[in-house]
């Protein structure tokens, strides 16, 4: 009687765990393992032995090879100097050459130093910047509020790079190339750089048309300190299209990219004038 009972159990179960299996083979999907049932005969019933389940998720992510983590793509930041940083982690992301360290670009640097000392006394201080401003101001042509914006944007430029305005802070040429080191490798001063720019194109703009030509080029050269001969080669070589006007971006552009760049070939290197020889 109790073989009977077992039997009458078997059957009855055999049914209910054959659909069950069936729900799940459908869960599991295309490509999955089906659950499968072995079954042994007895007495010509089938009885349960034993179960096999096996699932694969169909829900499954991609990994990369090196973490355990989700890939996800990576956007490089837009930057107008062509700085490709990209925001990965500092283990995957390729060392960026540092800026500055070119003989070349030192070369610029120091021709720079030497326009600004506008006394020639061999330090830049604020009484220079304050003398550029103020021949910019009487040769140019800013009216009244662009003067007033052009001496605040200059005081700023001193107070943020060299502090404090003082008889005594006083820019050396090694200290400048130090300075402008760490202003070429560092993203958010390099943004800053050439702000000061508009004002001296808006200066020489007399006309007021958006483009400079080579006679109001030359009056930017006389502003610091440069000779008309000097601004004739220059705009000869920095016009590249050859229409005999720059305009206010590629003025601005010229005068960043002489700051920035390390292409001995970029035609920016005469944006200032010509290089100092040491």
């Amino acid at each position: 009687m109790a073989f009977a009972l077992l039997r009458n159990c078997a059957r009855s179960a055999v049914p209910l765990l054959e659909r069950n299996s069936s729900s799940l083979a459908v869960i599991a999907g295309s490509g999955s393992q089906t659950s499968t049932i072995l079954t042994e005969k007895y007495n010509g019933e089938n009885l349960i032995t034993k179960t096999q389940i096996n699932f694969v998720s169909t829900n499954v992510r991609k990994y990369s090879k090196k973490s355990s983590k989700p890939e996800r793509a990576y956007a490089s930041d837009s930057d107008s100097d062509s700085d490709d940083e990209r925001t990965e982690p500092k283990n995957r992301r390729p060392q960026r050459k540092e800026r500055g360290n070119t003989e070349f670009w030192r070369r610029k640097m120091r021709t720079l130093h030497g326009l600004l000392d506008v006394n020639k006394d061999g330090v830049i201080s604020y009484d220079d910047f304050q003398l550029l401003t103020q021949k910019f101001k009487s040769l140019g042509h800013l009216n009244d509020q662009a003067k007033a914006e052009f001496r605040d944007i200059m005081k700023r430029t001193w107070t943020e790079q060299w502090g404090e305005i003082t008889p005594y802070n006083l820019v050396t040429v090694e200290q400048y190339l130090a300075d402008m080191h760490h202003v070429v490798n560092d993203k958010d001063l390099r943004k800053k750089v050439h702000r000061f720019l508009p004002y001296l194109y808006k200066a020489v703009d007399k006309d007021h048309s958006g483009s400079i030509s080579l006679a109001e080029f030359k009056l930017f050269f006389r502003c610091l300190g440069l000779t008309e001969e000097n601004a004739a080669v220059s705009f000869a070589v920095i016009d590249k299209n050859g229409d005999g006007q720059i305009t206010l971006d590629e003025f601005i552009k010229l005068g960043r990219d002489f700051l920035l760049t390390e292409n001995e070939d970029n035609v920016s290197k005469l944006f200032w004038g010509p290089l100092v020889e040491h």
